[in-house]
């Protein structure tokens, strides 16, 4: 029997999203929670959090953050370490690209087959030119193998730490912008989807604006994403569900630095008025919830008031 090529195509789009790492199936209406946590044991190689970070796809402050006290560099062979590969979906239309700042992730919703596929990223560096902003805009222009033109303060700034850059970097292993760069519409175009042609800075605070990806995200990303995908980049530190089991869940992220002495794990985070009508409902913990917004670990917990058992029918 023989496949449609409309069926054969549709198909054949399911099994490259199936095959990335981190795709689920979108969670049933009402719902925003996909994924589970992994268990990984640290083996006697040396290898480092961030080869770790790597082979799961995951971003490495990700991955500290859910493990606290471990080593960065040489983790200790033996150690237990927890996988965020659980998530709760942003409060965002699921449409195209939605990328969270505050968790250094993005979102992708490819249209028409019910998924998303979440990649670690890294985003703007702390300072004045280098923050990467909020924005609602669109993917206007993809690009393979991009020369970089760096911008007169890259320059500049670059220059200062006795590194002259040239006006325009070639395309190949020099370029920081690695082989795939996809461009977004607003601001005059300045901000990008890229690559890396570096083995560390994905899920940290590494770029000159723009939303780096490891090269096999952003070839993939590249390969499926058409241009005019819309694309909302937001920054939300908390996230919470009720899910339809009644289940009360939050996630919390540490909320990014606005200045270069800032503790991201002790800054304040302001709860809005449906964070706030969460934390108000009867059946939220609000002295555990309390406990998760000081942990800041990243991953989604229950925080559900238990009820005590209902009085015996005499």
């Amino acid at each position: 029997m023989r496949l449609s090529a409309a069926l054969a195509l549709g198909l054949l789009a399911l099994t490259s999203v199936c095959a990335q790492a981190n795709s689920y199936d979108l969670p049933p209406p009402g719902s925003r929670l996909v994924g589970q946590n992994q268990i990984h044991v640290v083996q006697n190689d040396g290898g480092s959090l961030e080869a770790i970070a790597k082979k799961y796809d995951v971003g490495f402050l990700a991955l500290l953050q859910a493990n606290r006290g471990i080593d960065p560099y040489v983790p200790q062979p033996g150690a237990v370490l927890t996988i965020p590969t659980q998530v709760l979906l942003p409060d965002a239309p699921r449409e195209g690209i939605v990328i969270n700042l505050a968790e250094l992730r993005l979102y992708y919703y490819p249209a028409n087959q019910n998924k998303v596929v979440i990649f670690p990223i890294g985003i703007g560096q702390l300072g004045g030119d280098t923050l990467t902003p909020t924005m609602q805009t669109r993917v206007s222009e993809k690009r393979a193998n991009p020369t970089w033109t760096p911008t007169a303060n890259i320059r500049a700034r670059y220059l200062a730490q006795g590194i002259e850059l040239p006006a325009v970097v070639p395309a190949g292993p020099d370029n920081p912008m690695g082989h795939h760069a996809i461009r977004l519409a607003a601001y005059g175009g300045v901000y990008l989807l890229h690559g890396t042609n570096a083995d560390f800075g994905i899920g940290m605070r590494v770029s000159s604006g723009c939303i780096r990806l490891r090269d096999n995200d952003i070839k993939w990303l590249f390969e499926q994403l058409p241009v005019g995908t819309p694309v909302a980049i937001i920054n939300t530190p908390i996230k919470a569900s009720i899910e339809p089991d009644g289940h009360h869940m939050v996630e919390v992220h540490q909320p990014l630095s606005e200045h270069i002495d800032d503790d991201p794990q002790r800054l304040p985070i302001v709860l809005d008025a449906a964070m706030t009508a969460f934390r108000d409902n009867p059946a939220t913990d609000a002295r555990q919830l309390e406990q998760v917004i000081n942990l800041r670990q990243g991953m989604p917990v229950n925080i559900t008031r238990p009820f005590p058992p209902a009085p015996a029918q005499i």
